[in-house]
């Protein structure tokens, strides 16, 4: 007998033998153990993933002797038959060189004849996308109501240029890729019964090359046995088909992570040197990368199509970096490769790739910044894991001078040693009014010009800087719940460790606390305040303080009410700071009165040419300068 090369000799003869299409399998045991046949079926899928062996193997199980039966005998002449493509009632039709109306045609003329041996007559056209739009419009009528003994099976690999009035008159069956691991052990059971010593490693490489299909891997190992001979290595797949194996992709990756530039470049001139595929190897790095963010979400998802080496590698790489590092990465890489694939120096697209992936994983990210403010420090701004930089070799320190500074990182403010300079904030100025001439102190004693300054706090509790105090356990806790003793100190406190969330707490009014959840109540004018303090960073913070104030597990609330009014703003006519002392106010002046409740502020003299210094030197004044960047200047 001639020689049969390997994905022919080892192709499914039975529902067992079919690997990594188990949800096909069971479907069509089972539609046949019940006796609920289709007449017409679509088997979808990438090459290699078994569709024609599926097709032949339920052609068998619909023909069999005392059929139909899923426990047919492959030996049987007639599964022989089948199998070798010799059965007059089961047609195998090729849909490319098929594909008029003047086939169709003759197809269903020839459907209407009852089968010779078999109980079904079976047409399996493959490559049924290849049909022209007046074949597919031919066929349509018998596709639907054939004969009871006609049954029709199709095969495509591009389900988008069959017709979906062909689509929704059969019963779609999607095959998938079959996982490199199941690859791998295959090979190993053929290269056994061969007597082929395959490492494991090896098998695994190829399984990687196959991308998924059964075949391809079964044609790779049959060129490798006659390449190698009866001992194939991992070395022998890699020099033969030009693959780069899983270690040397994962290396070339932990360089990227570990910002080793010089490293990462000196893996891509070694490749590049070894006669390896760039774009292959881009690829698989891509590939690599998407891995890391799949151990990120599922490990063990991640695992499947990976050898044991390479999995350990991606688990520590995989806390290297956080998800959105990784996906600027990714995108990245993949601007290259579309780059890549019509540049003429693929090297050249490679090397600035890397050192763009090494940079972006340098780079502060907008929501990194966004957490620092939120959490009053620079903790948002460091790095999920550390990451070394490697020293360049000796013949390039020469040129470190000229080397880049790494990016300095942005750090938050601190609030509490902000200089406040005794100067006075410029308003716009008013318009101009008639000035009164300044009348003897005596005169004036029953009208004084001193006049109270509210706090230019936003909320309608301001809290005075002096009147601050570090926060100390409470001694009942339970008593804090049935007035506003609870949320003042708790006010206090996000006043003194977060000032930037005071405006968004002081928007909100506290409602109740049921079991152990603390409702706070916003009007529907403060959903910004609202919303600011549901993200998760606010949450926390919140959530903190109230177990340091209540020794319990406490949880937070936010909703809108519309029955809560919006907060009273105090504002301050800044212009009258402006104004010389011997000038007196018109009478029709109306005076600025703090509207919140709580303790009094310190008074200022407003009439005077020098404000009060302890007005400059206000902590909620100083904030208040850096949050809405107030630009001081010096008064005229």
């Amino acid at each position: 007998m001639s020689y049969q090369v390997f994905a022919r000799k080892y192709r499914p003869q039975t529902f067992e033998d079919v690997l990594g299409q188990d949800h096909v399998v069971r479907t069509l045991r089972n539609a046949i153990a019940q006796q609920r046949l289709a007449h017409a079926y679509l088997f979808v899928g990438p090459r290699g993933t078994g569709k024609t062996s599926t097709a032949r193997i339920f052609a068998k199980a619909l023909c069999a002797k005392g059929g139909p039966t899923i426990d047919f005998d492959p030996q049987d002449e007639l599964s022989i038959e089948i199998a070798e493509g010799r059965c007059m009632d089961v047609l195998e039709i090729d849909g490319a060189s098929n594909n008029g109306v003047e086939q169709v045609r003759e197809l269903r003329d020839n459907v209407k004849y009852a089968p010779t041996r078999c109980r079904y007559k079976i047409y399996y056209i493959d490559e049924v996308h290849m049909l022209t739009t007046g074949a597919f419009n031919a066929l349509l009528k018998t596709l639907e109501e054939p004969p009871e003994h006609v049954k029709f099976i199709f095969a495509t690999t591009e389900p988008n240029k069959i017709l979906p009035t062909i689509i929704s008159r059969c019963q779609r069956f999607d095959l998938r890729r079959i996982p490199n691991a199941v690859i791998a052990k295959h090979l190993l059971h053929i290269a056994k019964l061969e007597n082929v010593s395959l490492d494991e490693k090896a098998a695994y490489a190829i399984g990687k090359g196959a991308e998924g299909g059964m075949r391809d891997a079964q044609s790779m190992l049959d060129q490798l046995v006659a390449f190698c001979g009866g001992h194939i290595t991992e070395q022998d797949v890699l020099d033969v088909f030009g693959f780069t194996s899983g270690e040397s992709v994962a290396q070339l990756a932990r360089h990227i992570l570990e910002s080793n530039t010089v490293g990462a470049l000196r893996a891509v001139y070694e490749q590049n040197e070894a006669g390896k595929e760039l774009g292959r190897f881009l690829g698989d790095l891509i590939q690599h990368f998407r891995t890391l963010l799949v151990q990120q979400a599922d490990p063990e998802a991640a695992a499947e199509d990976l050898s044991p080496e390479v999995a350990e590698e991606v688990v520590a790489q995989a806390q290297m970096a956080n998800t959105e590092q990784l996906l600027r990465v990714v995108d990245g890489l993949a601007d290259v490769d579309a780059r890549m694939r019509w540049a003429s120096n693929k090297r050249l697209h490679f090397e600035l790739g890397v050192i763009a992936s090494v940079q972006s994983l340098n780079e502060v990210s907008i929501s990194d910044v966004i957490d620092a403010l939120d959490s009053g420090s620079g903790e948002g701004l460091t790095r999920p894991a550390p990451r070394v930089q490697a020293a360049p070799p000796p013949m390039r320190r020469a040129a470190e001078p000229v080397r880049a500074a790494p990016a300095v990182k942005p750090q938050p403010v601190e609030r509490e040693e902000t200089p406040a300079p005794p100067l006075v904030v410029r308003a716009p100025e008013p318009e101009p009014q008639p000035v009164a001439k300044a009348a003897p102190p005596v005169e004036k004693a029953p009208e004084p010009v001193v006049e109270k300054v509210p706090e230019p706090a936003p909320a309608p509790r301001p809290v005075v800087a002096a009147q601050v105090r570090e926060p100390s356990p409470v001694d009942e806790p339970e008593e804090l719940f049935g007035n506003d003793v609870f949320w003042s100190k708790l006010v206090t406190q996000v006043q003194v460790r977060r000032p930037l969330a005071m405006s968004w707490v002081q928007a909100g009014t506290l409602l109740g606390v049921e079991r152990n959840t603390i409702k706070v109540g916003f009007p529907p004018s403060e959903s910004f305040a609202r919303d600011s303090l549901m993200r998760p960073a606010q949450v926390s913070f919140l959530e903190g303080l109230a177990h340091e104030l209540t020794r319990k597990a406490m949880k937070f609330e936010f909703v809108l009410d519309p029955s809560l009014k919006a907060p009273v703003h105090a504002e301050i006519d800044l212009g009258l700071l402006n104004e010389p002392a011997s000038v007196a106010k018109p009478a029709e002046a109306p005076k600025v009165e703090a509207k919140a409740e709580g303790p009094k502020t310190a008074e200022l003299d407003i009439g005077a040419a020098t404000p009060d210094p302890d007005f400059y030197n206000d902590k909620l004044i100083q904030q208040a300068m850096v949050k809405f960047k107030a630009k001081l200047v010096t008064a005229e």
